[in-house]
């Protein structure tokens, strides 16, 4: 796909894996329109846009004009959502509304406005709950273990409905664990590894909880590839993709690997799961991502230590403006 000149709408595109993509976009030469109502507790910073060439519009997708938002985009990257999982579990409704309702308005807008757009949906592995087998592939049954993994499967399925009623090419990418440049450090919301960052730079410990879970962490810049992949790909039209990352290590490898990336001067504790966070836990999970490596020929190319690396480098200069 040539980008030059079209034009692309990132719904979510100040958050996170949002305006990495809107960065990426841009420098490709397209006109990127970037959606974001900075939630409250969400991902979103206006430090996530600079230096990109992006149109910014803030509002609520619950409650903004997305028919104008639409017209004659080619390309909707749907990255707006509500997840925090304790969020969720909290105020279900606030989360039905954002990850399901508010994406029935934007299938409705982009039916009158962009009828032929491409649209690639940011799932998330959430929904298979704790993992019955290891690596988790897309046939393994869904069972989300919270509120916000209910409400975030209904969305998708929503989108997937589109595609095999209404024949729109849509791509579905359920991610992993996300980390790298524009994430939310200042706590826990968005993964772990924020918080745990943000304590590293601050010479603060941090706390790992259990410690033997697995997890595949994939690094922001394989992310973006991804979702740039499958809006190429039409093999990958009206298809679920997991998404993983660097090969599985345990919650407690990853501290140590913190700890020694910053020359030994950081410390962590490790402590059993609180309660409202066990009833909600997923133990150890790592994807199984062979159908979209064959589908679009990607994979992930930055590792664990050259990710954290890469990470932490990043923040220290911008700490202030992430807390």
């Amino acid at each position: 796909m040539h980008w030059r000149g079209r034009k692309i709408l990132v719904t979510g595109g100040a958050g996170f894996l949002g305006s990495n993509l809107c960065h990426a976009l841009a420098a490709r030469g397209a006109r990127v329109v970037a959606l974001d109502g900075f939630l409250f507790g969400g991902g979103a910073n206006p430090a996530n846009l600079d230096g990109a060439d992006v149109e910014l519009v803030r509002g609520d997708i619950r409650e903004i004009d997305l028919r104008s938002l639409c017209e004659g985009a080619e390309v909707i990257f749907n990255l707006a959502a509500q997840t925090s999982h304790m969020g969720g579990q909290r105020d279900p409704l606030v989360d039905i509304a954002v990850n399901a309702v508010a994406q029935v308005r934007l299938i409705q807008a982009a039916r009158e406005a962009a009828p032929d757009a491409v649209v690639v949906h940011a799932s998330t592995r959430q929904f298979y709950g704790r993992a019955q087998y290891l690596p988790v592939d897309e046939q393994h049954p869904v069972a989300p273990p919270d509120a916000n993994g209910v409400s975030k499967f209904a969305g998708e399925q929503y989108w997937m409905i589109e595609h095999r009623v209404q024949g729109r090419p849509v791509v579905s990418l359920r991610l992993t664990n996300c980390y790298g440049p524009r994430l939310r450090i200042r706590d826990a919301r968005q993964t772990f590894l924020g918080i745990w960052i943000r304590r590293v730079l601050e010479g603060e410990p941090f706390e790992v909880w259990g410690g033997d879970q697995l997890r595949d962490m994939t690094y922001v810049d394989d992310v973006t590839q991804a979702f740039i992949a499958a809006a190429e790909n039409p093999s990958c039209h009206g298809r679920i993709f997991n998404i993983g990352g660097a090969p599985p290590a345990s919650l407690r490898e990853l501290a140590d690997l913190m700890v020694r990336l910053s020359g030994g001067k950081a410390r962590y504790t490790t402590r059993e799961f609180p309660a409202d966070r066990a009833s909600i836990d997923i133990g150890s999970y790592h994807a199984n991502d062979s159908a979209f490596r064959a589908a679009t020929l990607w994979s992930p190319k930055v590792g664990l230590e050259e990710g954290i690396s890469r990470s932490l480098d990043w923040y220290r200069d911008r700490l202030g403006a992430y807390l």
